[in-house]
């Protein structure tokens, strides 16, 4: 009865009524690796690049795992660099896409490029384009020449002290082949401060399926219950000379 009352009592101060729940449909299917990265990175950048030293391969060996053990896995890899409060944190964070907006932010900026046509990961150097990694020394040459790309707060520099050096950008999915590739490449050349190496996530081909968010688009209209005072006699005099 108690709650019966409670949903009525609901009903006479909110738009609203019980029992409904809202869902925003997302298009956005992010990998697990992607929104934990960004969560690791607000900890700091050499975290970051640690963590990513221990995911870069784990899509080749993902075959057949379904999406809740290798969420587990990809915790477990976590949990080397947070604590469990952090942990915690972090799930609470997966389980809303906390990182999402970030991450579909450079999947659009390597939509603006453009990608080379058929590539699953690239590299833009001054912007010069490349998918194959045999290439990017040809075109570190003369990038000097080239306008320097514009770096943005939350892209993922290569720990380095050099910051005059070409700028790399290499689009990619972290834990792919194509990502190991680049990546062997451009962080031994960032370690020689040959380079300045910046990661932005990538996926060649995003799944469409729908993903639904919970608690974005909510809204409730409170109506006003409060008594006010008015002077009766100035009513009835408006009313008066309005007639």
């Amino acid at each position: 009865m108690l709650s019966g009352v409670r949903c009525l009592w609901l009903l006479s101060q909110f738009d609203f009524y019980c029992g409904m729940s809202l869902k925003k449909v997302n298009l956005w299917t992010i990998h697990f690796y992607f929104l934990n990265s960004e969560f690791i990175a607000e900890d700091g950048n050499e975290k970051f690049w640690q963590f990513l030293e221990t995911v870069r391969e784990l899509t080749i060996y993902k075959q057949g795992d379904t999406e809740y053990s290798y969420y587990n896995l990809i915790l477990k890899k976590a949990g080397q660099f947070l604590s469990n409060f952090q942990i915690n944190l972090l799930k609470f964070a997966l389980s809303i896409r906390a990182y999402s907006p970030t991450v579909q932010m450079f999947q659009q900026i390597a939509a603006d490029e453009p990608p080379p046509e058929g590539c699953g990961a690239f590299v833009v150097i001054h912007e010069k384009h490349t998918c194959k990694p045999n290439e990017i020394k040809k075109l570190l040459k003369k990038a000097n020449k080239r306008p320097r790309p514009y770096l943005f707060k939350g892209d993922h520099k290569y720990p380095t002290l050099k910051e005059d050096g070409p700028i790399v950008v290499l689009y990619a999915e972290m834990g792919t082949r194509d990502f190991v590739k680049f990546h062997k490449i451009l962080s031994e050349k960032a370690q020689k401060e040959e380079i300045v190496y910046v990661l932005r996530h990538y996926i060649q081909k995003p799944r469409s399926r729908k993903m639904y968010l919970s608690g974005y688009g909510v809204e409730l209209a409170i109506k006003s219950t409060e008594y006010k005072a008015v002077d009766d006699t100035q009513v009835k005099g408006r009313l008066d000379h309005r007639m």
